[in-house]
């Protein structure tokens, strides 16, 4: 099957999901997707906001990532998004002498929906989702290896092989008021693989902005947000 007919095939099976989702809420689901009615303005500012795990992760760790948000506030309800961030890893394994190194922006977009009861309320719970995307190099290295058969050197360097990454996110969080403009924030995501592309060298250990290889992963974020 071709990489568009995936595509396809995806996009069918999405929208008779929503269509069947949309059936059985009803009523319901018209109260979520339409504003409130009050005297509170359409738009409120936006928020810009950068992640603390990330970095945490790098200098922890061999992988990790920078991350910026754009977030517009929508009557203090929706909140289109806008993530942009700079994924890295360098790892070797001593046991099996592998070097892994990659690094590359990744980007996702989508919307969260306030979901407190008072909707203007300073802090927030959310629920959303987000569609992402990278696109990156890989550098995989295993000198001094041997055939055991033919006693051939069979050592592996491979240099910027093209690889590439699309999912599926989606958020839960809380958005919490800690003076002024300033608020505090953590998130937990759960992470859906849809299309990939491995390039030459099977499965890619860390991919940018998702983590380390799988089919889903559950990651999060703490976030230092600035309302403007």
């Amino acid at each position: 099957m071709t990489y568009l007919q995936n595509i396809s095939t995806f996009i069918s099976r999405l929208s008779v999901s929503l269509l069947l989702l949309m059936g059985c809420l009803g009523a319901h689901a018209q109260k979520i997707f339409v504003l409130e009615k009050d005297s509170i303005p359409l738009f409120r500012g936006f928020q810009v906001s950068v992640d603390l795990v990330g970095p945490a992760m790098m200098h922890l760790g061999d992988y990790g990532q920078y991350e910026g948000a754009f977030r517009l506030n929508l009557h203090d309800q929706w909140f289109p998004t806008v993530e942009v961030g700079y994924g890295k890893a360098d790892s070797y394994d001593a046991a099996t002498e592998i070097r892994y190194k990659t690094e590359a922006p990744y980007f996702r977009i989508g919307a969260d929906l306030n979901l407190s009861k008072n909707k203007h309320a300073d802090n927030r719970v959310y629920g959303g989702l987000r569609y992402a995307f990278t696109s990156y190099k890989v550098d995989v290295e295993r000198p001094n290896l041997v055939d055991p058969i033919w006693m051939w050197d069979a050592s592996v360097h491979l240099n910027g092989v093209q690889c590439s990454q699309h999912w599926l996110e989606a958020v839960v969080g809380i958005d919490a008021k800690i003076f002024g403009p300033l608020h505090l924030g953590w998130s937990v995501r759960y992470k859906r693989r849809l299309f990939h592309k491995d390039g030459d060298i099977g499965q890619t250990w860390y991919i940018p902005g998702y983590g380390i290889y799988g089919e889903d992963r559950l990651g999060g974020t703490f976030n230092v947000i600035i309302d403007i």
